[in-house]
């Protein structure tokens, strides 16, 4: 080897060498707090019929750092209009979504906060939340695109983004609590460059939206503690016979089946008519108004179950109210921004599972409220069911009206045991059977000695 060659190659070691060394060393000399993991940005999207909205959570630190606008030094929640203005111009700039052939989507960004979160392991930081709403061209596909962001990969090279889908109806993915990963966006260290998330959905069909629908409506009414108690509120006298102002004796077991039937009935038309008429007309109905209507509602019921106030007329009492109780199922679906073909499909499922879940409901304490009225302790059960009802109306109607009050955490707490709740009917519901059996049997038993005794 002659000697510039020799010369060239020991150079080439030598530049080697360092290229090892010397990161290794600055990783092993590195401070614990160099090592501490840093939070990274999650991209939960939202996938509708034509388009696709965008909920960005961005760590303030590093997108101040990659974008150069400060909002370190932001004290509440809102970011100045100023500052806002040149956020949403560089996301737009940053935030690309194409199909699959290459044609840009339309970006447009909508509101942001800022608020303090932690991600595990990073501890409390400051974070930016972005919504935008992702449209495509027209005819493109929404289920299959191209997603580039590198507002803050290109300049914080360690940085990764978690890109996730919280809603989308054609999959049956329709709750919005659980999130599907769709994949991340990160620096290739190979190339040096950030590569686009190719994102494929999949095909959604109408009937996989369908059968969501009908689980969530099953879940809604489960988890909706004050649609309960309002239904079972109010077939809680149902058997009893009202007599000057209060409630003495029993009305026939045909009678009390017939107004049961009834009440429930009504209750049924009631909301499915007030659910299709705000839904399908897309009526912007504030929400308090209705929450605060729903908590009297249960009040009234509750001091009804006390003393009548409409004994006989629970059918329409049930039915005007529910009026107000559909409203109420109506603000799930407005949430969604659904098709009016995918509204309609929606609608049907989610009142299909909010009735089987209510049939289901009813049958299983209608064993129960039969015997109970037939027990020497039913005033006290009732009186004593009437009044924890209407300590949690009251306490729902001071919280929906700006009042919040741990009775309505409580009652609302309530909601997440729906297992032991039906465990509890199942098991009442049997128990009474069983006694109703052998009450009659014993009856048979005592008519049979009298007939041979008179014999």
């Amino acid at each position: 080897m002659t000697g510039p060659r020799l010369w060239l190659t020991s150079v080439l070691r030598l530049v080697a060498g360092i290229a090892i060394v010397v990161p290794a060393a600055l990783l092993l000399g590195a401070s614990s707090a160099a090592a501490h993991p840093m939070p990274h940005s999650v991209v939960q999207l939202d996938v509708y019929r034509s388009s696709v909205s965008a909920r960005l959570e961005l760590p303030v630190s590093d997108f101040s750092r990659a974008s150069g606008v400060t909002l370190d030094d932001v004290s509440g929640k809102t970011v100045p209009a100023a500052r806002a203005r040149t956020v949403r111009s560089y996301l737009e700039a940053h935030v690309q979504p194409t199909t699959t052939g290459g044609k840009a989507w339309r970006v447009t960004v909508g509101a942001m906060r800022l608020s303090r979160t932690q991600q595990t392991s990073t501890g409390t930081y400051r974070e930016l939340t972005v919504t935008a709403v992702l449209t495509p061209p027209a005819g493109a596909d929404v289920r299959r695109f191209t997603f580039r962001d590198d507002a803050i990969v290109h300049q914080v090279v360690t940085h990764v983004i978690l890109v996730k889908v919280r809603q989308d109806w054609a999959a049956g993915q329709v709750d919005g609590k659980g999130t599907t990963q769709v994949g991340t966006i990160e620096l290739d260290v190979r190339h040096m460059k950030v590569p686009a998330l190719k994102v494929d959905l999949g095909t959604g069909s109408a009937w996989r939206g369908f059968v969501a629908m009908v689980e969530l409506g099953g879940n809604h009414i489960l988890t909706g503690t004050d649609h309960l108690l309002f239904l079972l509120i109010l077939l809680l006298p149902a058997p009893l016979a009202a007599t000057a102002g209060r409630w003495t004796g029993l009305v026939p077991a045909r009678r009390a089946l017939l107004r049961i039937g009834r009440i429930t009935l009504a209750f049924t038309v009631g909301h499915s008519i007030a659910l299709a008429a705000s839904s399908l007309g897309r009526l912007a109905i504030p929400s308090w108004p209705v929450e605060a209507f729903i908590a009297a509602s249960i009040l009234v019921g509750a001091v009804h179950a006390i003393r009548p106030l409409f004994p006989g007329r629970e059918a329409l009492v049930a039915g005007v109210f529910g009026l107000g109780h559909g409203m109420a199922f109506s603000f799930v679906l407005a949430e969604m921004h659904l098709s009016t073909g995918q509204l309609a499909t929606s609608l049907l499922g989610f009142n299909l599972g909010i009735e089987l879940v209510q049939l289901l409901l009813v049958s299983l304490a209608l064993p129960s409220l039969l015997v109970l009225a037939r027990l020497r302790v039913q005033p006290a059960l009732r009186l004593t069911g009437a009044a924890l009802t209407g300590m949690a109306a009251l306490g729902w109607l001071a919280d929906r009206l700006g009042l919040p009050n741990p009775v309505a955490r409580t009652a609302d707490s309530a909601g997440s045991h729906t297992t032991l709740l039906l465990i509890v009917l199942a098991l009442t519901a049997s128990t009474a059977a069983g006694w109703a059996l052998a009450v009659r049997g014993r009856t048979r038993s005592e008519l049979v000695v009298q007939s041979s005794t008179a014999a």
